[in-house]
C-alpha cells in the first residue's frame, strides 16, 4: 500500500500528539514523585489520627498549602490549590476516604497513592514508572555504565552501551529474559525516557550507544503543571523558536532576537535551558513549559549570524577569533540560552535575565566545547542533548570575533 501525502501527514501529526501527550504524563508523574518525597522528607506525609482511627502516610491540605507557600511553590493559595487539584485530577493523590473530589483548603486529610498501593497504573505510566527507578538505580550503584564514548565520528558523554545495559538489567533483576529486556529497552525508548546518541536508530542488543534523554532527578516547578505545553513547530537549523512569559513579578523580560536584517524583534522569554522548543522528526524534543496565562509570543528570526565559519578558522592561529569561558548554573527552569545552527553550532538568543547572561554568554558567539568535551564537530540537537543529560553546572567554552 502506497501512502500518499496527506496520509503520511497524518500519521505524523498522529505521531506528534502521542509524543506530547506522553510527555505531559511523564512530566506529571516525575514532578507528583519528586513532591511526594519532599514531603516525606520535611515530615509533612505522616501517620495522622482523626476520630480514633489512624490515616498513615498523609497530609493536612491546609497545612500543605502552607509548605508550598513557604517554599515558594506558589504565590498565593488559590495557585496551590489548583496545584493539588490537578495531582488529584490525575489520580497521583486522593481523599483518604475518596470523600471528596476537589482539593479544599482545610483541614481534611489526602494522600498520594503510591503510598498507599493505588496508584492506577496503565501501560504508560508503568513504563514512566520504571525508567525512573532504574534511572535511580544506575545512578545509585558503582558501575561503569555512564561513559564518554564514540559512535559515527562523533563523541558523546555519558552513554550507555546497549549489550551492557542489557547485561546489568538482567543482573538487576528488571527482567528474566535478554530477549525481554531489549523489548523493555525499546518501550523505554519509544517513551522518551533514552534515546540513541544521534537519533538514527531504535534500542536494539548490540555496540550501539545510547544516554538517557529523560533526566528524573532535574527539579520541576509546580506551577509547570497548570499550563498545556506551546504547540510543536517543525525543528530545521533556521527554525522558529518560542518564547514564554515569565511574570512571577509583575514585570516583563524582554528576550532580543536579532535577524540577519538588523531588524530587532522583542518577545517576552523565560529563563530556558539550550534545548529548542520545538520539536525533532523523532518527535523527543520538547517545549518549554508555559509559565502564565499570557499566550505564548512567537518569532520567526533567520540565523543571528552574519555569516557562517567553519571550524578550522575558528582554531586558525592568529585568527580575529578570540576564545571565552563560562561557567553557568541552572536555575529550577534550565540555563538560559538557545543554541542553533552546525559545526560549529552557535548562541541564537540569551535571556537577559537568566544564568547565561550574568555568566556573560552573548548571541554570535560560537560554541567550542562543553564541560571539556570538544563539539565543534557537532549540531546544536547533539549539543543541547549534551547540556541536558550533564550536570546542572556546565563549563562552556566559546569563541567570539574580537
Amino acid at each position: 500500500m502506497v501512502l500518499e501525502g496527506r496520509d503520511m501527514d497524518g500519521i505524523g501529526n498522529t505521531m506528534q500528539k502521542k509524543a506530547a501527550e506522553l510527555e505531559r504524563l511523564a512530566e506529571v508523574l516525575v514532578t507528583g514523585e519528586q513532591l511526594r518525597l519532599r514531603l516525606h522528607e520535611a515530615k509533612v506525609i505522616k501517620d495522622r489520627r482523626h476520630h480514633l482511627r489512624t490515616y498513615p502516610n498523609c497530609f493536612v491540605a491546609k497545612e500543605l498549602i502552607d509548605w508550598l507557600i513557604e517554599h515558594k511553590e506558589a504565590t498565593e493559595r488559590d495557585t496551590a490549590i489548583k496545584i493539588m487539584q490537578k495531582l488529584l485530577d490525575q489520580s497521583i493523590i486522593h481523599h483518604v476516604c475518596d470523600e471528596h473530589r476537589e482539593f479544599k483548603d482545610m483541614k481534611l486529610f489526602y494522600r498520594f497513592r503510591k503510598d498507599d498501593g493505588t496508584f492506577p497504573l496503565d501501560s504508560e505510566a508503568k513504563v514512566f514508572m520504571r525508567g525512573q527507578r532504574i534511572y535511580e538505580k544506575l545512578m545509585n550503584t558503582e558501575n561503569n555504565l555512564l561513559q564518554t564514548r564514540e559512535e559515527e565520528g562523533g563523541t558523546f558523554e555519558r552513554t550507555l552501551v546497549a549489550s551492557e545495559f542489557i547485561d546489568w538489567l538482567l543482573q538487576e533483576g528488571e527482567m528474566p529474559t535478554r530477549e525481554e529486556t531489549e523489548r523493555l529497552g525499546r518501550r523505554l525508548l519509544e517513551h522518551g525516557i533514552i534515546q540513541h546518541v544521534t537519533n538514527k536508530h531504535h534500542f536494539v542488543d548490540g555496540p550501539l550507544l545510547y544516554q538517557f534523554r529523560m533526566n528524573f532527578r532535574r527539579r520541576r516547578r509546580l506551577i509547570e503543571l497548570l499550563h498545556e505545553r506551546g504547540r510543536t513547530i517543525p525543528e530545521s537549523h533556521d527554525s522558529p523558536f518560542c518564547l514564554r512569559k515569565q511574570n512571577s513579578d509583575g514585570g516583563n523580560t524582554s528576550f532580543l532576537s536579532v535577524s540577519p536584517t538588523k531588524e530587532i524583534k522583542v518577545a517576552v522569554g523565560v529563563r530556558r535551558s539550550s534545548m529548542s522548543s520545538s520539536c525533532g522528526s523523532s518527535g523527543y524534543y520538547s517545549s518549554s513549559p508555559t509559565l502564565s496565562s499570557s499566550p505564548p509570543v512567537l518569532c520567526n528570526p533567520k540565523s543571528v549570524l552574519k555569516r557562517q565559519v567553519s571550524p578550522e578558522e575558528l582554531q586558525t592561529p592568529g585568527g580575529p577569533f578570540i576564545k571565552k569561558t563560562f561557567t553557568i548554573v541552572g536555575d529550577a527552569v534550565g540555563w538560559g540560552f538557545v543554541v542553533r545552527g552546525s559545526k560549529p553550532c552557535h548562541i541564537q538568543a540569551v535571556d537577559p535575565g537568566g544564568p547565561a547572561a550574568a555568566a556573560g554568554m552573548k548571541v554570535c558567539q560560537f560554541v567550542v566545547s562543553v564541560n571539556g568535551l570538544n563539539v565543534l564537530s557537532h549540531d546544536y540537537r547533539t549539543v543541547s542533548n549534551l547540556i541536558l543529560t550533564g550536570p546542572r553546572t556546565i563549563v562552556m567554552e566559546v569563541m567570539e570575533e574580537a
